[in-house]
């Protein structure tokens, strides 16, 4: 039998009567001083029972009757936001819908540009169309004396052979590859059941050769762009065609033919049974926090009514998971993690929600999009663990008992939507200072968003955690045609820092960030609460000669460091760059002293 446990927090009764007040309030009536409106022709009034949505799925309208609608208006380029001709700075938008198109402002660049720039980073090679222009996953494993870098997402897979950095050969190749006219293979987001998503790839002693533990979940994009109007998208999502949870495999080596199934779980532990179709939940989303020990994190919704959230094209609100990984052969489910203000039906996370300022935005995340962070792993005497959960802030946990996990504390920041808040935490320097860095990313174009800061949360109180201070935004450099980033076009801000299983062991001082269009920014954290920037690689930005107009402007949108080498990989929308640091020491040329994933 699965040990099934569930975690929440209860509210206090004067938390739940503020929130019900709130909720009271915005549903009041016009003022008593207001004249009566007269009521209409009995024909011309609407049938049904008011405050009812018409919308079928039931959590869809549970979520829609619970919230306001306060999606925000659109605003004016010029006007609103944009360029300060005075100061030449960029003046942010307060708050945006989310939206799919380019947001063009004037002062913004009329070509792409096509110089790079580089302070403390060295280019060791570049690799054109071995991504795609949207998203890339990314691991590392060693296979008799070479090491190969993986490279995917849904719809592709590639893997090289890096074992010289500088000259990588591509050895498998399954997916389209990109150019100007699209890519090479047709794309159907509505069917894609055999693909790798986000995954961890780990050693395990008892079957003494490396596994990988691949995520399963509802594709992000291209699925559904509006779920309050397009109740036919929503039930496909429910009634999804793929697997809604994880698969692991033993790697006999480095390519799929070489890989062998030897379990297959949903993240629906309430119906483990569940065949593909009737799986609730979102799935397990981005790669599995997990060391290769007796337990593994997920990021995950159990069930439909994980159904408060906001953002416009996905039902859910994934909180976490913990598997017992002791056999990979036999993976058993030990405990669901939630906080407050996710679980539609049930009061007091309705009431959690209600108080939250973006609930009714139609555009903020909300719940985790990554598992938990941990500065330790659990079977190496780690009892803590943070989690980025959107729109919802960052959250301490308490795993000293994986079975029986507890809720320490969160914090929180004013909105900044659209966009997501609170993607990722960085715990890189945890063990050392007792800080964390967490961010959303920008998901509108343009800077058609507020910006998204790095917040340095001292959290060597974790049950009352604070923000310190802010990373530094990246210094336009000398002779840029521009004197803002948003003048560049495309995306601009953080995305991630250090992915789950980077090679090695994180570099105490010194972290590394992809920042769209800003390239890779190195940040010196030797002093988390005065950190500066160390260095940079802002590479050229594609144009039309290389890909669709519609996939241009992304800069790099993931990062890898291969620690062990001191080797960062940068992926762009056009290709990866190899990169090498100073900062980080000098850079293995060749195959690494000890294979990786970690004996």
């Amino acid at each position: 039998m699965f040990r099934k446990h569930t975690l929440s927090v209860s509210l206090t009764a004067t938390a739940v009567l503020a929130a019900l007040t709130m909720a009271l309030a915005a549903r009041a009536s016009a003022p008593e001083s207001a004249p009566a409106a007269q009521a209409a022709p009995l024909d011309t009034q609407p049938a049904g029972t008011p405050g009812t949505p018409n919308v079928k799925d039931p959590y869809l309208a549970g979520w829609l009757r619970l919230t306001p609608d306060r999606e925000p208006k659109p605003l004016k380029p010029g006007v609103d936001y944009g360029m300060d001709p005075a100061t030449g700075k960029f003046i942010w938008p307060k708050a945006t819908p989310e939206v799919h198109t380019g947001q063009r402002f004037p002062g913004e660049l009329t070509f792409w540009d096509k110089k790079s720039y580089a302070k403390n980073v060295k280019v060791l090679a570049f690799y054109p169309g071995v991504d795609s222009p949207f998203h890339a996953w990314n691991n590392i494993a060693d296979f008799n004396g070479k090491r190969y870098l993986y490279i995917h997402d849904r719809d592709y897979l590639r893997i090289m052979d890096v074992t010289d950095p500088a000259n990588g050969k591509v050895v498998y190749s399954k997916g389209g590859v990109w150019g100007p006219k699209g890519s090479s293979e047709k794309f159907d987001a509505d069917n894609i059941q055999d693909y790798l998503g986000g995954a961890t790839i780990v050693w395990n002693k008892k079957l003494g050769k490396p596994i990988l533990v691949a995520s399963f979940e509802i594709g992000r994009y291209g699925l559904m762009r509006d779920k309050s109007k397009q109740p036919d998208k929503v039930a496909a999502q429910r009634n999804y065609n793929s697997l809604k949870g994880f698969k692991v495999f033993v790697m006999d080596g480095p390519l799929p033919s070489d890989w062998k199934l030897i379990a297959t779980r949903t993240t629906d532990y309430k119906h483990p049974d569940a065949p593909v179709g009737q799986q609730q939940g979102s799935g397990s989303l981005d790669s599995p926090e997990f060391y290769g020990g007796k337990y593994m994190i997920l990021s995950s919704a159990p069930d439909d009514s994980y159904a408060l959230t906001e953002y416009p094209n996905y039902l859910y609100s994934p909180g976490y998971q913990v598997w017992d990984m002791s056999d990979p052969a036999n993976p058993k489910f030990v405990s669901q993690i939630s906080v407050p203000g996710q679980i539609l039906g049930n009061t007091e996370h309705e009431q959690a929600y209600l108080q939250n300022p973006r609930a009714g935005n139609r555009t903020s995340w909300m719940g985790s999009r990554m598992p938990i962070f941990l500065p330790k792993p659990l079977e190496q005497g780690g009892k803590v663990g943070f989690g980025a959960m959107g729109g919802l802030g960052l959250w301490s946990f308490d795993l000293s008992d994986p079975a029986h996990p507890k809720v320490m504390g969160n914090v929180n920041t004013a909105p900044s939507f659209a966009g997501t808040e609170y993607d990722n935490a960085d715990v890189s320097q945890y063990e050392r200072t007792g800080y964390v860095f967490t961010s959303g990313y920008p998901m509108n174009r343009d800077c058609y968003e507020p910006f998204k800061d790095i917040f340095v949360v001292d959290a060597r109180n974790p049950a009352k955690m604070k923000v310190a201070a802010k990373l530094p935004e990246p210094e336009v450099p000398a002779g840029a045609p521009f004197t803002s980033f948003c003048q560049r076009g495309g995306n601009y801000g953080p995305k991630r820092s250090n992915s789950i299983g980077q090679s090695g062991t994180w570099r105490q001082g010194i972290v590394p960030y992809s920042y769209y269009n800003a390239g890779v920014q190195i940040f010196d954290v030797k002093d988390p609460a005065k950190p500066h920037i160390a260095g940079y690689f802002v590479p050229g930005l594609a144009d039309e000669t290389e890909l669709p107009v519609y996939t241009l402007g992304k800069g790099v949108f993931a990062m890898y460091t291969e620690y062990d080498r001191n080797i960062m990989w940068a992926f762009t929308e056009n290709g990866a760059y190899a990169l090498s640091s100073p900062l980080l020491g000098e850079p293995v040329m060749g195959a690494p002293a000890k294979p990786w994933p970690a004996r």
